[in-house]
């Protein structure tokens, strides 16, 4: 058994077989073959070694013509290993007498070696990848065989996945999912909560050390993956789920209450998404309205731009399912790099300071009043506001209000429906803002706090790199001075305000939050009901007092602590 730690994503626990994709995709099956069969599949993989010996037969000479011996020395070495009776007779072994598939038995053996080498000083195990990934070319045809023909339920384990790929992911069969890079506030993390599947991220390399078929747990609430786990772990996590499951049942009954704290104090939950059939999540769990919807799903996964009508089908399902409670549409917050038909930035050395969100919509004009358009017409059918992503300066705002404004003459003149005065936001997310908010809260209608990316452009920290995790913390005092800098502009307008990062979903800061003065938040919907419960169980008075002392504090580790201790005294009242 092995614990790895990594970052939790998405809470929960899962216990299933191991789906494991290497670095160019492959999926790696634990699969038996026929008895019967078992000869042909010899022959198959014979034909594969035969294959990859001779396609590293020429890298060999071509590279020895070019660079020199010691260089071809280099593909002559794995030739030695492919051609060795030893690897040929371990394999033909666990065909022949275990009845694996040869790519299994590929992988197995060589992930064995790989284990073996790192213990062994001056021996590469890139080799061994390398000769495993060439095998697994010739068996699998150079063809990945997709997530989406999963026929049974899995735990996916990958050194990364796109966030169009975590999208992709079908919900019926892959019950959680582990990688080995990413950091907690990434797309990838952002689409496993929405998914409402267990998630970890950030785990540093494993690969080497579990095969598909292996059985793992993910524990999406610590943040382990426990690889090959003995009997006494499994019947712990078993039990543990169990738990979680009746507390869940339980947090369900407040379903039809509202989340009005113990002094009468009621505040509004709304509900992040990020497609549209989560709102029958919201719905189900009691949301207020949707704080936030996410429209980059939209241009994820696919090789074409959506056009208007896919913004507004996507759009109306949702208005309609809220009957009447709000809904916020933020415009698309990707880069120019992830939209189809955009051509890539030439210098886009740092894409989270590059040509993104609104600036990226204020560059394509035509593909912003695409989306508008649709925004507009869902209004008709609804509560509807309208929300700009990463605004840095007024220019930014006032330019995105006259194309907004263009959009609805261009309505008007054609008779079609929209509402005239839906409301205009912006999403609080760079420093700048807040150094000038005096002036942004005169332009808009409400504002939205967005704490995944304040973090980053606050700390000056990629809030996708696994090794910066350690500065990446929502907890950091000057992120909190921030938050209460724009808490209170705002109150001073009597501007309604949210705060819509991953930090609202996560009840370690829900009393800092509503002490600071907000009494919006918008949360993944998995959420909804526990955020509920500890707002319902607070008084005003407890939360503003909790709010001044962690504002007195001078760094992230104590602010944590605090918080920490006070969840604690509230979660015991709960359960006892």
């Amino acid at each position: 058994m092995k614990k790895l730690q990594g970052i939790a994503v998405s809470p929960g626990v899962a216990i299933g077989e191991a789906l494991v994709l290497d670095m160019e995709g492959f999926r790696i099956p634990r699969r038996f073959v026929a008895r019967d069969t078992v000869e042909y599949e010899l022959e198959r993989l014979e034909q594969a070694i035969e294959s990859a010996c001779a396609e590293i037969a020429r890298n060999r000479d071509a590279v020895t013509g070019e660079l020199g011996d010691k260089y071809g020395a280099i593909f002559e070495a794995h030739l030695q290993i492919l051609q060795g009776s030893q690897l040929r007779d371990e394999l033909e072994e666990l065909i022949r007498e275990r009845h694996y598939s040869p790519e299994y038995a590929v992988s197995r053996v060589m992930r064995r070696y790989a284990e073996v080498f790192q213990k062994v000083q001056n021996r590469n195990v890139g080799d061994l990848a390398d000769i495993e990934k060439r095998l697994l070319r010739q068996l699998l045809g150079r063809r990945r065989e997709e997530l989406a023909e999963l026929t049974s339920p899995v735990l996916v384990l990958a050194h990364n996945l796109t966030p169009s790929e975590t999208a992709n992911l079908d919900r019926k069969f892959v019950r959680g999912f582990v990688t080995e890079v990413g950091g907690p506030g990434s797309h990838t993390a952002i689409v496993a909560a929405a998914l409402e599947i267990p998630a970890v991220v950030g785990t540093g390399p494993f690969m080497t050390e579990v095969s598909g078929g292996d059985l793992v747990i993910i524990d999406g609430d610590k943040g382990w993956v426990i690889l090959h786990p003995d009997e006494e772990t499994i019947a712990r996590y078993r039990h543990e789920a169990e738990q979680l499951r009746s507390m869940a049942a339980r947090l369900g009954e407040l379903r039809d209450l509202p989340a009005v704290t113990a002094d009468g104090v009621r505040i509004e939950l709304m509900g992040n998404i990020e497609f549209p059939y989560e709102v029958d999540h919201c719905v189900e769990r009691g949301a207020d309205g949707i704080g936030l919807y996410r429209t980059e799903f939209l241009y994820l996964g696919t090789d074409r731009e959506p056009d208007e009508e896919d913004h507004f089908q996507a759009y109306s399902r949702v208005v309609r399912t809220m009957a009447g409670k709000p809904v916020t549409i933020r415009t698309f917050d990707l880069g120019a790099d992830k939209v189809p038909n955009l051509p890539s930035p030439e210098d886009e050395r740092n894409p989270a300071l590059g040509q993104r969100s609104i600036r990226l919509s204020l560059r394509n004009v035509p593909m912003f009043r695409k989306q508008l358009r649709a925004v507009l017409r869902a209004s008709a059918l609804g509560n509807v506001r309208v929300m700009f992503p990463l605004v840095s300066t007024l220019l930014e705002l006032r330019q995105a209000k006259m194309i907004l404004a263009d959009v609805m003459e261009d309505l008007e003149e054609r008779q079609i429906p929209f509402r005239r005065d839906v409301p205009v936001g912006i999403m609080v997310e760079v420093p700048a803002v807040v150094m000038m908010i005096e002036h942004f809260v005169e332009e808009v209608d409400f504002l939205s706090i967005g704490t995944n990316d304040l973090i980053q452009y606050t700390l000056a920290v990629d809030r996708s790199n696994k090794d910066m995790v350690w500065l990446y913390n929502a907890s950091d005092p000057a992120v909190l001075k921030l938050i209460d800098k724009t808490v209170q502009a705002a109150k001073r307008r009597s501007l309604p305000v949210n705060l819509c990062g991953q930090m609202s979903g996560n009840p370690l800061y829900t009393m800092l939050l509503l002490g600071l003065g907000l009494r919006q938040l918008s949360v993944p919907p998995s959420a909804i009901p526990e955020i509920k419960r500890l707002c319902r169980s607070v008084t005003m008075r407890d939360c503003e007092s909790v709010a001044r002392h962690a504002l007195t504090l001078e760094n992230a580790r104590d602010v944590t602590s605090y918080l920490r201790r006070e969840l604690n005294k509230q979660r015991s009242e709960f359960t006892a």
